[in-house]
């Protein structure tokens, strides 16, 4: 395997290959940071942001696969952490601070602006930009027609490491089950799956006792900027080396509230 994990990822010189980097994002916080983090290395950027996906949708889709009672649980462990992200700002803050990174929007990248990522607008808004590389992070899973439409490798940041935290909330779940040493992000191409294509590269971080599940997403991209510039780079000059891990694989949901109430009270892990 790799040795992706060492400090020197971290360290890059500045880029020498070129091309046009496009952002597919729902936007949010942890974007924003990635996206300017990126935009320091390359100089030709573009974003397509989708409008989010309503709270309805989510649970509507989850409800079909996990049942109602899961779903509005799942929802209300979501609107419990939200309350978090004010006590956890500080903490925020703290974690940009110590990696360099800013959360302002940089108004000299150009935004397209779409409904979503898998309408025809956006695909039409691809053919347009020709991009080299596609970066995704934080936005709805890209249809087999959207990604058809893509004339270039697709990669994706995701706040887990493949295989065995696929989906949503990978590093709190590594806590759950005892697997700390999983806590950590994977950058990989992206495919018809959910966080199934070809691993480019990995970060595992150790967080902070005060971490929670409202700032672990923001630690995995403050500390995986480095892995995300690497993998352009190398689309950009032709180099990926794609791999599959082996291990089971387990696609995540956020927990109903009543799991994230247990294993904070009995464990404090939040």
């Amino acid at each position: 395997m790799p040795d992706n994990e060492t400090d020197d990822v971290q360290k890059l010189q500045p880029a020498a290959v070129h091309g046009r980097v496009v952002i597919f994002t729902a936007g949010g916080l942890n974007p924003q940071v990635m996206i300017n983090a990126l935009s320091d290395r390359f100089a030709d950027i573009h974003i397509i942001q989708e409008q989010p996906e309503s709270k309805g949708e989510i649970v509507k889709r989850r409800a079909r696969r996990l049942g109602w009672i899961n779903a509005f649980g799942q929802l209300a462990t979501m609107i419990a952490s939200r309350l978090y992200k004010t006590v956890a700002a500080k903490r925020s803050a703290h974690i940009m601070a110590q990696h360099g990174l800013k959360a302002e929007e940089n108004p000299d990248i150009p935004v397209i602006n779409v409904l979503s990522l898998n309408s025809d607008e956006c695909r039409r808004a691809v053919v347009a930009v020709r991009p080299d590389v596609v970066f995704t992070i934080s936005c709805r899973i890209l249809s087999e027609k959207t990604l058809a439409a893509i004339p270039c490798p697709v990669i994706n940041f995701h706040a887990g490491i493949n295989p065995m935290y696929r989906g949503q909330m990978g590093g709190y779940w590594s806590l759950v089950e005892n697997d700390s040493g999983n806590f950590g992000a994977t950058v990989h191409l992206v495919d018809k799956g959910v966080d199934t294509g070809g691993t480019l590269y990995e970060q595992r971080v150790e967080p902070a006792k005060n971490d929670t599940m409202a700032t672990y997403p923001l630690l995995l991209t403050a500390a995986s900027t480095g892995i995300a510039i690497k993998a352009i780079e190398d689309a950009l000059s032709g180099t990926l080396k794609p791999y599959q891990l082996a291990g089971k694989s387990m696609l995540r949901f956020p927990p109903p509230v009543w799991i994230w109430l247990w294993h904070g009270i009995k464990r404090n892990i939040w």
